[in-house]
């Protein structure tokens, strides 16, 4: 293979990388409870940088599903808008998100929200001896997701399982559902590496759209970055139904629409990939269900809905791969991109 070697096994190694997210997390499970029935927090925010941002997104929903009042902001703006995100009189708890726990901005932003609100930090990343992990009251480690790669891909996807877990518990949820994750990850992986391959091939195709709602949104905005930073391909997300309210003008059929179909949604979502596949583009769909008229990634039926969101990546992870080789890229060194951004100025 011309390059991608650590991306593609980083990809293809997601099961077991799951596997030790779940096991990090039944280890802290008693610890959490605890620590978060003490923490009562009024509002969780949820904070990182690029691929972990976007992780935010997806956690924040998930918890506001579970009950919790949460949002998601970039550490930069936590970091140097403090004081517009967090008011006065509120009891707050942060969630910081990050692979190396090195992030120049996000080991700030963790920094200046305890010493200026004063009130408690839980970090999920991939590196226990980091400075965010040692800087938090509680750290959720999974050291073995760590990459060689730029591009983040089983990092991502092992944290999103820690944060799922994490969102599961304060709803109350039967946890063992995710036991099911690492299982149904090979299963994608090995069904669909042709498809992806395929797609990725397709020399018609110039644009990529990725579309999600509630906490798939992040999810998209996700496969999106990896498209762009493994491949340089012109890639976008959007929440689904705004796709309509002017992206769409850029929709052709030099267009690949990915879907990623949420089951409280999917009418309405399926009617805008049907639109787009009207406006010739070619149409990839997500879900639960099967999709008629348009190639689909099945998911498990069984599995309840909160356990979903990371499965709705690896194959999209596979696409942005197989197009960074296709262009003659290497996936494992993105073009202008470091796998830590250090600044000294902030």
């Amino acid at each position: 293979m011309p390059g991608g070697q650590h991306t593609w096994q980083e990809i293809m190694s997601q099961p077991a990388a799951w596997q030790d997210a779940l096991g990090a997390f039944r280890a802290l499970r008693e610890k959490f409870a605890a620590f978060w029935m003490e923490a009562a927090p009024d509002q969780v925010i949820v904070t990182g940088c690029g691929s972990t941002y976007y992780l935010a997104l997806t956690a924040a929903r998930l918890l506001r599903r579970s009950g919790v009042d949460a949002s998601a902001c970039p550490a930069s703006e936590l970091l140097l808008n403090i004081d517009a995100i967090c008011a006065p009189g509120r009891r707050y708890l942060l969630l910081t998100l990050s692979r190396s726990g090195t992030t120049s901005e996000t080991v700030r932003a963790q920094e200046r929200f305890k010493s200026r609100v004063g009130a408690s930090v839980i970090t999920v990343t991939c590196a226990s001896s980091s400075p965010l992990a040692g800087g938090a009251d509680l750290a959720f480690a999974i050291d073995a997701a760590q990459e060689k790669s730029v591009a983040q891909t089983r990092s991502f996807s092992s944290m999103a399982v820690i944060v799922q877990q994490m969102a599961a518990q304060l709803a109350g949820r039967r946890l063992t559902d995710s036991s099911q994750l690492p299982a149904v990850c090979t299963q994608l992986l090995e069904s669909h590496a042709g498809l992806a391959r395929a797609l990725a091939e397709n020399a018609a195709i110039e644009k990529f759209f990725f579309l999600g709602m509630d906490a798939l949104y992040g999810i998209a905005c996700e496969a999106m970055l990896k498209m762009k930073e493994m491949s340089l391909s012109y890639s976008e997300a959007y929440h689904s139904l705004e796709f309509r309210h002017g992206p769409m003008s850029m929709v052709g059929e030099d267009s690949l629409v990915i879907g990623l179909i949420s089951p409280e949604a999917a009418r309405h979502e399926i009617r805008v990939l049907n639109d787009m596949a009207d406006m010739g583009a070619t149409v990839l769909a997500i879900a639960q269900t099967r999709i008629e008229n348009h190639q689909t990634v099945r998911l498990p039926a069984d599995l309840p809905g909160w356990c979903t969101p990371v499965l709705y990546l690896p194959v999209l992870q596979l696409l942005a791969c197989h197009r960074a080789l296709v262009k003659g890229c290497d996936p494992d060194k993105p073009h202008n991109l470091s796998a830590v951004v250090s600044l000294d100025d902030i």
